[in-house]
């Protein structure tokens, strides 16, 4: 019996119906590969089918770096595709000496394990599960666990909104932008500024944890607010060292990346990444770093967290690196108006306001 967050899995029927939940959404013609230390889970991850030359490299790596003791495989669609990718994926645990506990295909309702030949247990026309209404799916659902249909309908969660709240959240950034740009340009004593523009926003960042922590949202200035108080590292670095277990994160952060203005995006969109990853959700961890990028190709926590998802580095691994606030503020020293450069740059980027 193997415990994978907070589900008790026992069958390969719970290992199936589990995948989902572990991922983010139904995955279709695609191999999953889900680790373990002791007990423990500490990656899973997944590749699309036909699996590219070279694709399982991260694997490797991963294995040489964690002290993984077992593995659970899992490939859905046909077996043209699934097997070989099974295949290689069990050659390479083998070699590194990791026993592989299950592998599975699931295809149309029904599962085949590579493991079991025994024809009572595991039939040659597969076995029926049910990965929507079993026991394994509502204890998810109950744990506050979510599985979107598909991949596109992840990538749809993190998505900026139109209508309405697109048209409000562009005025409230105005009035924000417009508000801080004569603060910052009109003070005469600009490091002060600048030390109160941080201490600020670092206030803020941590009362809009709390805020999401409580059930609560952000209105459109705070959010648009929020936005510009990212752009400055301090501050976005502050958030990234507060994130912890809490779902808060991750609903703050994907909030803030739909509805902020696209110049804004990256940081908010980095840290969603973060939030995503330190709770194991690798898939939307990846989409929200496929929408910072877009924003700012350049953007170096965004590009850091490429790589280490593309390595399957450990979150853990890079948090205890991370250093705390206070170490941060012991590095950097007190504020100065050369922090807020890249704020202003964005202030630069300001749309035009449409005639009419």
């Amino acid at each position: 019996m193997t415990s994978v967050s907070t589900l008790v899995l026992s069958t390969p029927a719970d290992i199936l119906a589990a995948v989902p939940y572990l991922l983010g959404f139904h995955p279709r013609d695609s191999l999953v590969v889900a680790v373990f230390a002791g007990g423990a889970l500490r990656v899973t991850t997944r590749w699309d089918l036909p699996i590219d030359p070279g694709a399982l490299d991260p694997l490797a790596g991963l294995l040489r770096r964690e002290p993984i003791t077992t593995a659970v495989l899992a490939g859905y669609g046909p077996a043209a595709l699934v097997t070989p990718a099974i295949d290689a994926a069990s050659r390479l645990l083998c070699h590194a000496g990791v026993e592989v506990v299950d592998a599975l295909r699931a295809d149309a309702g029904r599962y085949w394990s590579y493991v079991c030949a025994q024809v009572g247990c595991c039939p040659p026309e597969g076995t029926p599960y049910d990965p929507v209404s079993g026991r394994v799916a509502a204890e998810a659902v109950l744990h506050g666990l979510v599985a979107l249909p598909d991949r596109r309908s992840l990538a749809q969660s993190v998505e900026p909104y139109g209508g309405l709240a697109r048209v409000a959240m562009g005025q409230a950034t105005r009035r924000v932008v417009a508000e801080t740009r004569t603060l910052l340009t009109a003070a005469e004593r600009p490091d002060e500024a600048a030390a109160a523009f941080v201490a600020g926003g670092r206030a803020r960042v941590r009362s809009a944890v709390a805020r999401y922590d409580s059930g609560e949202r952000l209105g459109d200035e705070e959010a648009a607010r929020l936005g510009l108080d990212l752009a400055v590292l301090r501050v976005r670095d502050e958030a990234w060292a507060l994130i912890d277990h809490r779902e808060a994160h991750v609903a703050l952060w994907r909030d803030l990346t739909r509805r902020l203005e696209p110049r804004f995006v990256a940081p908010a969109a980095s840290l969603l990444a973060a939030a995503a990853w330190h709770g194991g959700d690798c898939a939307l961890a990846g989409l929200a770093l496929e929408r910072a990028l877009a924003v700012d190709p350049a953007y170096s926590m965004a590009n850091l967290l490429c790589q280490a998802l593309r390595h399957l580095i450990s979150p853990d691994a890079m948090r205890d690196r991370m250093p705390t606030p206070e170490e941060l503020d012991a590095q950097l020293g007190p504020p100065r108006m050369s922090w807020l450069v890249p704020l202003l740059a964005l202030f630069v980027k300001e749309p035009s306001v449409p005639a009419g």
